[in-house]
């Protein structure tokens, strides 16, 4: 297992990787981390759907946050672009390994990729049939929820969710085999949903399948949503929920994990190139 200094300096090596990356491969990965992260939210949806009627909303929800963290869990150990887990890339601009430019090219391309993934899943789910039911109405209730939220509540939930996000990604890398990353990310990730924060790239496929699922006359029934709740769910909702939460996500990831831990250990991040 790395030590935190060593993770440091790896952070300085990964991000001058990704700041390297081809579109190409900014493109492909990042499809791929945005659909990881989607089929996490489907799952977390068909299997906590019905179980807070049975065993109460604290349950459901920690049960939610350990089926939700195969999502990174794919995604890091696949090998894929997620956004919100390359805010850690500025400790490498801190650091001297990382030119700006770069990490700013890889943030927009990653990015629109990994909304391009989420809502491809999103669609594929909204067109095999899978969400004509209970599990649909779920769906739809979580997609209001969230585009009913205030900026500021969108803002600050993103904050606590992707210090937690990076924090796992961070976490992962100390640990040399897949074991080990498996529950480096698992416990973090788990904490975040549990706690109700706010994921911008999961936000994108909740919400994409939301919007799809409101034409759905068994889904919108299943959901038991007042004409109110029902009218959050649009391009206006999600764009009002994506646009605080993502400014959030970079807060919480580069300013209490790139930045805190640069300044911990830049000491001995001086001989990094």
């Amino acid at each position: 297992m790395k030590t935190p200094a060593e993770l440091a300096k790896l952070a300085c090596t990964v991000s001058k990787v990704k700041g390297n990356l081809s579109v190409r491969q900014m493109v492909l990965m990042g499809i791929l981390a945005g659909a990881y992260i989607a089929f996490a939210g489907w799952l977390m949806t068909v299997v906590s759907h019905d179980m807070a009627q049975h065993l109460g909303s604290g349950f459901t929800r920690l049960v939610s946050g350990a089926v939700f963290s195969v999502g990174l869990m794919m995604v890091v150990i696949s090998g894929s672009e997620l956004f919100t887990g390359n805010c850690m890339m500025p400790l490498g601009y801190l650091a001297g390994c990382t030119p700006l430019p770069k990490i700013l090219r890889n943030w927009g391309w990653v990015y629109i990729s990994n909304l391009v993934g989420s809502i491809l899943i999103a669609a594929l789910i909204y067109y095999s049939g899978l969400a004509d039911n209970a599990v649909g109405g779920r769906a739809l209730q979580i997609a209001s929820g969230k585009m009913g939220l205030s900026f500021g509540q969108a803002f600050f939930r993103g904050i606590l969710c992707n210090w937690i996000v990076v924090l796992a990604v961070w976490m992962a890398m100390a640990a040399t085999d897949i074991v080990g990353k498996v529950w480096a990310i698992f416990f973090p990730i788990m904490t975040f949903v549990a706690a109700g924060f706010e994921h911008s790239i999961a936000n994108m496929y909740f919400m994409a399948l939301g919007i799809f699922l409101r034409g759905t006359p068994a889904a919108v029934t299943a959901s038991g949503l007042s004409e109110q709740a029902l009218a959050n769910v649009g391009v206006g909702g999600y764009v009002s929920n994506l646009i605080p939460v993502t400014l959030g996500n970079m807060v919480g990831g580069i300013l209490f994990v790139a930045v805190f831990y640069y300044f911990i250990f830049k000491d001995g991040l001086t001989d990094i190139e």
